[in-house]
């Protein structure tokens, strides 16, 4: 028969930190979301376009975005179908590996990343960045990169 061990219950401070772990990550998304919407785009969108055009080429495998982007290959590829009637996007075929499709930054996905980019950044400036010191970024990040590793090691 296995033993039970006991369910270390998250003491009130702890409690106070993951809940307010939590409030921050949603209302930070939420926002940032909003602030993409006069340019058509979500927070989705907006990661994928800057993940190709920070990629060789500016072109990525559908396999190797979806794990970027921390999306299944079902959910990424209707997301991609979505920004390829928008022109932002388009789908290539993979030469070596005739299953393989890669997804492929267009020139007006680009336009749009390039007329954005400093919307997002401003606005993840006003609503995160700024309003913390420079000591306490340096802490939240140090604070907060155990727990990263530990995930992208969970991942694999």
């Amino acid at each position: 028969m296995e033993t039970e061990t006991a369910t270390r219950w998250l003491t009130d401070d702890e409690q106070c930190t993951w809940r307010t772990h939590l409030e921050v990550n949603k209302l930070l998304m939420h926002q940032l979301e909003k602030d993409l919407q006069p340019f058509g785009l979500t927070n989705n969108d907006y990661e994928i376009l800057v993940n190709l055009s920070e990629s060789a080429d500016q072109r990525m495998r559908m396999s190797d975005l979806a794990a970027a982007t921390l999306q299944s290959k079902s959910r990424l590829s209707h997301q991609i179908t979505r920004m390829e009637n928008a022109g932002l996007v388009r789908r290539e075929n993979c030469e070596s590996d005739r299953r393989g499709l890669y997804a492929v930054l267009t020139d007006e996905g680009l336009a749009t990343m390039q007329k954005v980019a400093p919307h997002h950044v401003a606005s993840v400036r006003k609503h995160f960045i700024d309003l913390l010191t420079p000591e306490a970024l340096a802490d939240l990040r140090e604070s907060l990169t155990p727990v990263a590793e530990h995930l992208r090691g969970r991942r694999g």
